[in-house]
């Protein structure tokens, strides 16, 4: 098949003008042995390590297509897990950056995860309301905790017992038993959703942070550990009670639904409430990593921390206590201070000081230095990353702005993109400033205050700029110095649109007061300089009836087209400023349009979803497409071309064919709407600019593109998706009760499944194939040749057995469940053949164990009643049971080896430091003795 027509594809480039996302936390991050230094924040699909010392970007930690939702460091600080939109959870390497395992199971955005004290287990909590806790070594899920009903919003391991504590947007917090895996408590003491949590005091207390200002408090006794002989029998049977009943509890009590009266391990009293400042609800709650310091903010701009007392600081304050009661008792002649002394809440915890941020704050971190002082990172709502230092030895604490990480982005939406004529500088303007960016090295070189910026443009020669602002001035700034030249008044209301002359002698610009105003180039006399300085002479006006959105010039300087607010876009004659032309049919107004090198088309982008082609030189509309799902915001032509992009609210952006009418391409990268473009000359590289705080550059390759496959690849993404949102496969004899399998069906346990599925069929093929060798060869009576398959050969000669053995190997750890439960069952006694033989020969016993009890539970049914597959499971049962003692009695040798050889090095250390104080000790007598003599010798 020949190509018609050659289209080039554009590929993501970079992202930048982006400091961090909002949209997730922050967290401190161990690297280069360093804690305090680095924090990890998230960048739409990325995460980026910010060195907050030097204020630049050390490490970005790329993803794929989803927003980060969540972020949680790993307690030894080697590795990272960040949730996506997608319900996916990579842990990353700090390290290399690489992504070492991906976790698929929730069905929606991961909205909470948390590691346990060793980092073994992770457990993650999504907007599908489920829990998910997933072994970390293993590379597998454990299990899903069904039972909240809506957003998890947090979940907490405790380090002494296998418990799990979850809050939800559902008013419940939840206590989980590990070992059973069900709920066997539920507190019900919060009137509104529960927004945070955190355990203090060597965890028997609770702390969580709802929709008001106050922060309740709950003490929690482990029934294990303490039986009180002298309790009442009413208060012991209070659990007892049928797991259906109800009490009307006040709200200031607690109220305990036990599910399993019979095992009762956590008793959870409230004990008070700490009062925030704050009157809204809280965002994020949360401790540095002792539990010292507790701190939390609601929807504004201040973080309120707190000091939690440790047991020898309470004993402490208790003694002082005691000590003032029995000294006031001597003074009232009293016998003993019967009554016992208790600190108050307030007391144990205790405000130390508010951290006032320059804006909104959306998370934080706390870390506590070696050197005693606390050190607070705050991630802003506008595009910033601040970092706090608080003294906590002085007498009144005060927090310490130490570094502000602004440079890399805007404080607000860019709202308009311009290329400087040698395709090398970007400019990108929002509410508050303009900045300049090399395109190759996408550093920030220049930045400028300004007015809310609309529109801009690149003054020939480069060496100025134009912006047209919200309020209807046009400001000119110098690149050289960054100063603002000269402000001008050019409209009465916003400056919508401004375009560049194609003889580079002057511009039109559009606004909302009904005139297209058009202005040229002067060199005027600085007052200050003996050198003359560009400014801006305004020279004609055209007059409308409706509001100017959009002005654009045909490249020979005879028309100008003017969209307006009535949905039409007229077009007059530049010299005479007389109609020319209507083009109309919109229903919606038009919001951006273009026309092409030729002067031949004019293309238009309309708030009503589409865009529509016309001719220049009888307007009729060649063709009506329909470009995005909401409003097309930005339209332009890729220069000597009929090719053109168009951004959206959607999201996207697209390359269209203005002659063909067809669909080229569609650009995904953004999370949020998209505001604006902007095309190189050269029509190599595009810019755009979203909602989503970041700038995109798009570069042109020499790789051609063509519409069959695009549109093929475009099916086969949809594909992958219905795939993921399809209902789950069932296990036989599994209940949809509170506990469920951690994995879900993904295109990848498919793919898993079909490798699987092909390895049997070869095996079997081989199988029968060297049995009809044999065949030929006792009827010959004489060794004929066997051919090898392709596929073994390649994988070294090895038996089709091994070749199934090697696929199932490659099965990922955290797939292997989900690539069984979509295997047939016609597949499953060759498996369980293979099983055996490769059981017996020793290799792989964990990963073949794990699969064999998997598959034993899903098709226990079918196997059992299999008359054929009685030996084989009897065969299964000796060589699985002694098999599996060999590994457990070499782990356990291992294990009592490696115990006691830290033992062997414990005891060296003791010896050797107890050798080095022996030492000092004799160092400082003989030092000692020296002085004395000396001072002897002086007397």
């Amino acid at each position: 098949m020949g190509l018609t027509r050659q289209y080039l594809r554009y590929e993501p480039a970079a992202l930048f003008g982006l400091v961090a996302s909002a949209r997730a936390g922050v967290a401190f991050v161990a690297l280069r042995g360093e804690r305090g230094r680095y924090v990890a924040v998230p960048a739409c699909e990325h995460v980026f390590v910010w060195d907050t010392r030097k204020g630049e970007k050390v490490l970005i930690l790329k993803g794929l297509k989803q927003q980060v939702s969540c972020l949680c460091p790993s307690p030894d600080g080697l590795h990272l897990a960040v949730g996506y939109e997608d319900g996916a959870i990579r842990v990353f390497n700090l390290l290399s950056g690489e992504s070492t395992i991906t976790f698929n199971g929730h069905r929606a955005a991961v909205t909470a995860l948390q590691y346990d004290h060793l980092g073994g287990r992770l457990v993650s909590g999504s907007k599908d309301t489920e829990v998910i806790v997933w072994d970390v070594i293993n590379e597998s899920g454990l299990y899903r905790l069904r039972g909240h009903k809506d957003v998890i919003t947090q979940g907490l391991f405790l380090k002494e017992k296998n418990l799990l504590v979850t809050c939800s947007k559902d008013t419940l917090v939840k206590w989980w038993d590990l070992d059973t895996q069900h709920c066997f408590k539920t507190l019900v003491g919060h009137r509104a959703e529960v927004w945070g949590m955190a355990l203090l005091s060597k965890e028997k207390r609770l702390i969580t942070g709802s929709a008001d200002s106050e922060l309740r408090v709950w003490d929690l006794t482990y029934i294990q550990e303490v039986k009180d002989p002298d309790e009442p029998e009413s208060k012991k049977s209070k659990g007892s009670s049928s797991p259906g009943a109800e009490e009307n509890i006040e709200e200031d009590e607690t109220l305990e639904l036990d599910e399993h009266p019979e095992e009762r391990i956590v008793k959870c009293s409230k004990v008070g409430s700490i009062m925030r400042e704050g009157r809204d609800r809280v965002v994020t709650l949360g401790t540095d990593r002792m539990g010292k310091f507790l701190a939390c903010h609601g929807t504004d701009a201040v973080l309120e921390v707190f000091s939690v007392l440790s047991e020898e600081e309470i004993q402490k304050k208790l003694e002082k206590k005691m000590k003032k009661a029995r000294k006031k008792a001597k003074q009232n002649s009293e016998k003993e201070p019967e009554r016992s002394v208790e600190l108050s809440l307030q007391e144990e915890i205790q405000r130390v000081t508010s951290v006032k941020a320059s804006s909104k704050i959306k998370s934080f971190d706390l870390i506590l230095s070696p050197k005693g002082e606390l050190k607070i990172v705050l991630l802003l709502q506008n595009n910033v990353i601040e970092l706090y230092n608080l003294d906590l030895s002085a007498q009144v604490p005060q927090a310490v702005r130490v570094s502000r990480i602004t440079i890399g982005g805007h404080r607000s939406d860019v709202r308009t993109l311009a290329f400087s004529s040698d395709n090398i500088a970007i400019l990108s303007a929002a509410a508050e400033s303009v900045k300049i960016w090399n395109r190759a090295t996408l550093q920030c070189i220049r930045t400028m205050e300004c007015e809310y910026a609309l529109c801009s443009l690149f003054v020939p020669g480069d060496r100025q700029v134009i912006i047209g602002t919200k309020t209807g001035k046009l400001q000119l700034y110098d690149l050289a110095s960054g100063s603002l030249i000269e402000t001008l008044d050019a409209h009465d209301g916003a400056v919508w649109s401004i375009a560049l002359s194609p003889d580079r002698h002057g511009f039109v610009t559009g606004g909302a007061d009904k005139c297209v105003k058009f202005w040229e180039f002067e060199l005027v006399k600085d007052e200050s300089s003996v050198q003359k300085r560009l400014s801006m002479k305004h020279v004609r006006i055209l007059q409308l009836d409706e509001d100017v959105l959009c002005v654009r010039y045909s490249p020979n300087q005879k028309l100008l087209a003017v969209s307006l607010l009535d949905c039409t876009v007229k077009v007059f004659y530049v010299d005479t400023l007389k109609f020319f032309l209507s083009l109309y049919g919109h229903k919606l107004p038009v919001l951006c349009m273009d026309i092409c090198y030729d002067g031949t088309l004019i293309a238009t982008g309309s708030a009503d979803r589409n865009v529509k082609i016309w001719g220049l030189d009888f307007g009729d509309c060649h063709r009506s497409l329909f470009a995005h799902d909401d409003s097309v915001m930005y339209l332009q032509f890729v220069p000597k071309s009929h090719l053109f992009f168009t951004a959206g609210k959607d999201n996207k952006i697209k390359q269209w064919d203005a002659d063909k009418f067809e669909h080229i391409q569609t650009l995904e990268g953004h999370h949020q709407e998209v505001w604006c473009l902007a095309l190189s000359p050269n029509g190599d590289y595009v810019v755009s600019a979203s909602h989503d705080k970041s700038l995109r550059l798009w570069e042109r390759t020499r790789e051609p593109l063509i519409l069959e496959e695009e549109r093929e690849m475009e099916r086969e993404a949809e594909y992958e998706e219905s795939v993921a949102k399809e209902e789950q496969p069932v296990v036989a004899g599994e209940r949809q009760g509170e506990t469920g399998l951690a994995g879900k069906k993904t295109i990848e346990t498919i793919k898993a499944a079909e490798r699987i599925m092909e390895a049997i069929e070869l095996y079997r093929e081989e199988t029968a194939k060297l049995k009809e060798h044999n065949a030929i060869c006792k009827a010959a009576g004489k060794e004929v040749p066997f051919p090898v398959n392709p596929i073994l050969r390649a994988y070294g000669n090895i038996t089709p057995s091994e070749y199934v053995l090697e696929v199932f190997k490659k099965v990922k750890s955290s797939e292997l469940e989900e690539s069984l439960l979509v295997l047939p069952f016609s597949y499953v006694p060759d498996l369980l053949r293979l099983f055996n033989e490769y059981i017996q020969l020793g290799s792989d016993v964990e990963l073949l164990c794990r699969a064999l009890l998997f598959l034993l539970k899903i098709h226990f049914g079918q196997i059992t009643s299999n008359q054929m597959l009685v030996t084989v499971i009897e065969n299964l049962k000796k060589t699985t049971i002694s098999r599996v003692s060999e590994a457990r009695d070499v782990l356990g040798f291992n294990m009592a080896g490696l115990q006691f050889l830290k033992r062997e090095i414990e005891a060296k250390d003791e010896v050797t430091f107890f050798a080095d104080a022996t030492e000092r000790f004799e160092e400082k007598k003989r030092k000692r003795k020296k002085k004395e003599k000396m001072v002897l010798a002086v007397l």
